[in-house]
């Protein structure tokens, strides 16, 4: 699967999420239930956040349109366009947009 910053797959998301009252979209690009990998592509309207979420394993968002403030276990990091996030090892973190943003969620888990 081809992701773009201007992809068609980006551009669907961005009017989902525009069109939600949460302010955001996602859609799985790889993995899921059961995998040990999976990534999803979100969405996000300037000042919509994703929080209180579970860090069961490793996490990390590529930043691919947009500007959005990682917070978790005290540390605070903004990520640009092309920029890796990593989630610190904690319980729970926040992601919040900066403005209009999409970032690819990749999260990491243990093998059961």
């Amino acid at each position: 699967m081809e992701i773009s910053a201007k992809g068609t797959l980006v551009e669907e998301l961005v009017r989902t999420a525009a069109e939600s009252s949460s302010g955001r979209a996602g859609r799985t690009v790889h993995g899921g239930n059961g995998r040990i990998l999976g990534q999803t592509l979100v969405a996000l309207n300037r000042g919509a956040v994703l929080d209180d979420n579970p860090n069961p394993a490793e996490t990390t968002f590529l930043v691919i349109r947009g500007k959005v403030r990682l917070s978790a276990g005290g540390e605070v990091q903004e990520g640009a366009p092309f920029e890796v996030l990593a989630v610190p090892d904690v319980e729970d973190y926040d992601l919040e947009a900066l403005e209009d943003a999409v970032v690819l969620l990749t999260v990491a888990r243990p093998s059961e």
